[in-house]
């Protein structure tokens, strides 16, 4: 995603807060293998993300109302959990602190597969020991998963927390889609690495059989 389309922009508060007695210009929802996702726009770009938590999305009582940006983000994240795709290029619109959004830039710049501690995020923003701030700021972040806020781990490798979806699980499950070892807390099992390019070759495999066994059902039916 180009800079221009993904820096945040400066406001009193953020957008994460939104809850269902907003209602959104534009609200799409889908189907992932982390649960379902609700995307919010603006009519110009991604305002919010959510991951469902307990089978619940903050607006669930509204029904979904699609524009060219949410449409375009949709297909995108189907493109990502399928395994095709390892970057977005979609508008999206950020709102802050100053604090927040020094932090916030700082995720933007991460690449599929890279991480970047707490403490490396507190010293790009020049407060090398506002570790708590830093935790706080990226559990803030409106759009999770777009702007990569998984991405962000304990200086030992460990997920020290995640406020989207079941939390460290779903955490767990983003980094090993992407194949970044990773460690989790005690008491939670750590989600085994996939293979992409085995998994996108295997769903290639499955479409062609459909689509042949298809052929073989309408050659059978002109007989």
């Amino acid at each position: 995603m180009s800079d221009s389309r993904r820096r945040p922009s400066e406001g009193a508060s953020t957008l994460g807060s939104m809850t269902s007695t907003s209602t959104p210009t534009a609200l799409r929802r889908l189907d992932t293998p982390i649960g379902r996702i609700e995307i919010v726009g603006d009519g110009a770009a991604v305002v919010a993300l959510s991951i469902e938590r307990d089978g619940m999305l903050p607006h669930d009582d509204l029904p979904e109302l699609g524009d060219a940006v949410l449409d375009r983000a949709v297909s995108q994240l189907t493109e990502y959990f399928a395994g095709h795709r390892r970057d977005f290029d979609v508008p999206v619109n950020l709102a802050g602190t100053a604090f927040q959004l020094a932090v916030w830039e700082q995720l933007v710049d991460l690449e599929w597969g890279e991480v970047v501690s707490y403490g490396d995020l507190g010293r790009g923003t020049g407060r090398p020991t506002a570790g708590r701030a830093v935790g706080g700021a990226v559990g803030a972040n409106p759009v999770p998963i777009i702007v990569p806020c998984h991405r962000v781990l304990g200086s030992d490798g460990t997920i020290t927390g995640y406020s989207g979806g079941e939390g460290i699980p779903t955490k767990s499950w983003l980094l090993a889609h992407e194949g970044i070892s990773h460690r989790v807390p005690k008491g939670y099992e750590a989600v085994p690495m996939f293979d992409l390019e085995a998994g996108a070759a295997e769903s290639e495999a499955e479409t062609a059989r459909s689509e042949f066994a298809g052929s073989e059902l309408a050659g059978s039916g002109a007989a």
